[in-house]
């Protein structure tokens, strides 16, 4: 054994408190879910990934030394990201990788809220759309069989990395490339389907690949960030009904066929006026989920903290709606507006419809499915009830 390599003792210890970690920010952790995590080593699973560093990335293994830090660092209750513009960690060059995340290994707390909602019972058949690293997988192994778990991805190296670490842990769960939209016909009727990706919109696929009474959790999220996990029943006829964990989920978006660059405007001209609401309120997940209910699901963000001031553009590349939403330093926000639509105006009546019904929780709503389509629904005191078509 080197240096740079824990003893048995200390990765024990390192998942002990992983799990109490975990226990400690969960509503309600089952013993089930526990024991997987007791059970299942994150750090095969994840040998390398990005620290951020300024404005790049740049790749941590336990060999780069500081190894309790980097032990630490892997059983902490945080994302690990694994994938940087579709470099993988391990390939990265050592001065870092520059781009936008592009796959992660889940915060563990949030993936024992979702293994906790599938409810996933040994010898249920499980379906995974999205691999990633394969530590999850490991965790539906556990819980229903390794040759009960399906689990697929789009992405190639992802894919053969996760299949060669789960083998190399003794697990052999069936581990596919391909269109997590479409599913995986071959292994339905699945108990339950899990997605570690985000939707918009439920794919028709995994609805009709779930059995009737079983259980589908999935991210939804817009283009904006925000998301909540739904917890869904398939029910008779095609439809399905369930709500949304209480747990924030930004997810990265599923990749499925070509996909869309959508540049913001670098310049907005156009008319100005005064708002009373910060362009902070986006960054607030209490409610940022319910603004993406009520923006068109194409709208897109850029911006942030630039010079002391706040600053964020909303655009909508399907009809060129642009706003630019400024907090200036003498804490005055101005809007400047151009295209067809005033993009914030939408923003700002859904966030005095929020604030009349008492900053609804995301936990407060409901979703369904069914021949109209997919809608998420808010019941007020008054059983006056919201709806909203995604």
């Amino acid at each position: 054994m080197t240096e740079q390599e824990p003893t048995p003792q200390r990765l024990l210890q390192a998942r002990v408190d992983l799990v109490s970690e975990i226990d400690r920010g969960s509503s309600a952790l089952s013993s089930r879910v526990a024991e997987a995590f007791l059970n299942t080593p994150r750090h095969p699973f994840v040998p390398v990934f990005y620290r951020r560093a300024g404005s790049t990335h740049v790749p941590w293994r336990i060999t780069d030394g500081a190894a309790d830090e980097w032990l630490r660092h892997v059983y902490s209750d945080r994302a690990l990201v694994t994938e940087v513009d579709g470099v993988l960690a391990g390939d990265a060059p050592s001065a870092g990788q520059a781009g936008p995340a592009t796959s992660s290994s889940t915060m563990p707390r949030l993936m024992a809220d979702m293994l906790d909602a599938l409810d996933v019972q040994l010898g249920d058949r499980v379906l995974e759309i999205g691999t990633g690293s394969g530590y999850n997988a490991a965790l539906l192994c556990h819980l229903a069989g390794a040759e009960n778990v399906i689990t697929l991805d789009h992405t190639e190296p992802l894919v053969v990395s996760a299949r060669r670490r789960l083998r190399e842990s003794g697990l052999e769960p069936t581990v596919l490339r391909g269109d997590g939209a479409a599913g995986q016909a071959g292994g339905a009727p699945f108990d339950r389907i899990i997605a570690t990706c985000s939707v918009r919109r439920i794919p028709q696929a995994w609805l009709d690949q779930c059995r009737p009474g079983g259980v589908i959790v999935v991210p939804i999220k817009g283009t904006l960030d925000g998301g909540a996990v739904a917890c869904l029943t398939k029910l008779g006829g095609g439809q399905a009904a369930g709500h949304f964990l209480h747990t924030p989920a930004a997810f990265m978006p599923l990749k499925s066929g070509p996909e869309e660059a959508f540049p913001v405007p670098g310049r907005i001209d156009g008319p100005q006026r005064a708002t009373r609401i910060s362009g902070r309120v986006l960054d607030d997940y209490r409610f940022s989920f319910w603004v993406h209910l009520h923006l068109p699901p194409t709208v897109v963000r850029q911006g942030g903290q630039v010079d002391g001031e706040h600053s964020i553009t909303l655009h909508d590349p399907v009809d060129g709606s642009a706003a630019l939403i400024h907090d200036r330093a003498d804490g005055q926000v101005m809007v400047t507006i151009t295209g067809p639509r005033d993009l914030w105006q939408l923003v700002e009546a859904a966030h005095e419809q929020w604030r009349g019904h008492h900053r609804p929780r995301r936990e407060w709503l409901t979703m369904n499915v069914d021949g109209g389509g997919q809608s998420v629904s808010y019941r007020a005191a008054d059983g006056i009830v919201s709806r909203w078509a995604l």
